[in-house]
């Protein structure tokens, strides 16, 4: 009686392994056994010799393999060795295993680059403090990588895979375990031929046969961009068995994809449930790239989807990041900018500090919130497949405890660069923290009376003289032309130091100029933007920032839009 109110899906998952039983005994034995001597000698022979990219710093990547509820997938310990080898002959990683839910206290934790969720079932561990340290983690920019059960980490398995941590599960990026036979045949098409974590494949779809899960929501386009998915095509949809959960209507059967959350890089593949694929050559030269990715040595394109317009792509190759200011919009909320910057179709966008949240959240986007404040703010930003790259906050205070506030604040919002005016004496305890907490200060420009120190590119200059390279110029060229200064001829100066930007084109280069779209004013945005490519300056975001007609300005925002993807695609075009 109680296996019919189990899920069709997991009703399939448990005649499947019937049907399977000489293969699961064998898996069973693998995994209380460990790895044999046989399998080892094949792991060694299928790791690649090198690394895919140069580790920037010894890396190191905790792998959990804990199950709850479930007796564990044969090919855990094959995976566990093979990353471990890897790691080691590559140079690219060393490796810590464990099972021990300790391990994800926020002073272990900070020891390790990415985490790697290796095939793991059932709620792997209960305590608020503990996955509120997980996902700060990765949010704040560490790395996570799941394979194949790691889909239902975090589910009450014994009880129909129940859910337990629903935001584990968006920033994993799908749920579910529903499959056909172990050893399905399915042709593979690469979705991102080009991508860096697809090179082993050659720009060429594969066959394979394995267990391949079919996941469901969050899963999404909008979220992810995936990398493969079952060609449905080529690939006969009706092998048996068959059974609900198994057909999408939507058609899209992603197996393998890469996100960003918040700054965390994160990477998922269905393809695991056998040992012998850890000792497949051309499937561990595609894990090490995604292990590379999730260290942070591999950079790789995160854009979901669902976004990726052919402009995007190519600022993306450029390592340019159209996004709006939140500034364009002050006079909404921060949840009613979110929505904004997704209808305008672009991923990115910054913060403001005085900025009101939300109706629910009348308060000042700022480091006075709580916790689940902040967590409500990632599910909208996620909801909206937007990021927050920047972020604006005032004078960040020179007292180490004050900064160190600030700083968390950001760390837990992904934050990627701050633009602030803090007093000149603050900055050796700023420099600090940009340092330990590897974000940036783009130190922002208003008109000379309200920035003394930092109105033109010389006062920046002389602030960050023999600082980090942390510290730098958030420069907004609305202020720069009403001050006289030539937007181009700053560039040239600032260089390296040009940390992010806001882009203004005004009607006229006076103290009274107003925004219009760019290319359309006295501003030369065109070739300001030329200037930024021929130095090489790949600034944290090209900030969008509308400063005129606040109530009805998104014409005039979607025509920037519209020049800025123009202008981005004649300059990568040879």
């Amino acid at each position: 009686m109680k296996n019919k109110c189990l899920p069709k899906w997991l009703l399939l998952i448990l005649c499947c392994s019937v049907a399977t039983a000489a293969w699961m005994t064998a898996a069973t034995a693998t995994a209380q056994g460990g790895v044999t001597p046989e399998q080892r000698e094949k792991i060694e022979a299928a790791i690649p010799g090198s690394a895919v990219a140069a580790p920037a710093k010894p890396r190191k990547l905790l792998i959990f393999d804990l199950n709850v509820g479930y007796g564990g997938h044969g090919s855990i310990p094959t995976a566990n060795l093979a990353f471990t080898l890897m790691g080691q002959k590559t140079g690219a990683f060393q490796t810590v295993v464990s099972r021990d839910p300790a391990v994800f206290q926020p002073d272990s934790l900070r020891q390790f680059d990415a985490v790697f969720f290796n095939n793991n079932v059932g709620n792997l561990f209960e305590d608020p403090a503990l996955r509120q340290s997980l996902i700060e983690f990765v949010y704040g920019g560490g790395g996570l990588m799941g394979v194949h059960g790691t889909t239902v980490a975090f589910t009450r398995w014994t009880e129909g895979a129940r859910e337990d941590w629903p935001e584990f599960a968006i920033m994993l990026g799908g749920r579910g375990a529903a499959h056909k036979a172990a050893d399905e045949h399915v042709f593979v098409k690469l979705d991102e031929p080009a991508h860096p974590i697809n090179q082993v494949f050659g720009g060429q779809g594969f066959e394979y046969r394995s267990e391949f899960f079919r996941v469901h929501d969050p899963y999404s386009r909008d979220r992810v961009q995936v990398l493969f998915s079952i060609d449905t095509q080529r690939t006969d949809m009706s092998q048996a068995p068959n059974s609900g959960g198994l057909v999408r209507a939507d058609d899209d059967y992603a197996l393998a994809w890469v996100r960003n959350y918040g700054r965390g890089r994160v990477f998922y593949c269905t393809i695991g449930h056998q040992p012998a694929i850890f000792w497949d050559p051309t499937m561990l030269q595609f894990y090490l790239a995604a292990a590379q990715f999730a260290l942070g040595d591999l950079p790789a394109p995160t854009v979901p989807s669902n976004k990726l317009t052919p402009s995007i792509r190519t600022q993306e190759q450029m390592g340019w990041r159209l996004g709006i200011e939140a500034y364009t919009f002050h006079k909404y909320t921060l949840f009613e900018a979110i929505d904004k910057t997704a209808q305008l179709g672009l991923p990115y966008m910054g913060g403001l500090s005085f900025q009101k949240v939300s109706a629910d959240i009348p308060k000042n986007f700022d480091p006075k919130l709580t916790d689940d404040e902040l967590k409500q703010i990632r599910l909208k930003l996620d909801a909206a497949g937007v990021r927050m790259l920047t972020y604006y906050y005032h004078a960040i205070p020179g007292d180490p405890e004050g900064c160190r506030r600030v700083f968390e604040f950001a760390r837990k919002m992904g934050i990627e660069t701050f633009m602030s005016e803090p007093a000149p004496e603050a900055l050796d305890t700023i420099e600090q923290f940009c340092d330990e907490y590897q974000i940036n200060v783009a130190l922002h420009n208003h008109d000379q009376q309200g920035s003394p120190h930092y109105w033109n590119p010389e006062g920046i200059l002389k602030a960050c003289q023999g600082r980090s390279p942390r510290i730098g110029a958030c420069a907004d060229l609305g202020y720069w032309m009403r001050a006289g200064i030539d937007p181009i001829q700053a560039a040239g100066m600032l260089k390296e130091r040009l940390l992010t930007l806001q882009l203004h084109d005004l009607n006229e280069r006076t103290a009274t100029g107003h925004d219009v779209p760019w290319g359309t004013g006295a501003g030369q945005t065109e070739a300001f933007l030329k200037e930024i490519h021929r130095l090489g300056i790949q600034p944290t975001m090209f900030g969008l920032e509308y400063s005129y007609n606040w109530f009805e300005s998104m014409p005039e925002i979607a025509e920037s839009i519209q020049f800025f993807n123009r202008v981005s695609q004649e300059l990568a075009t040879p």
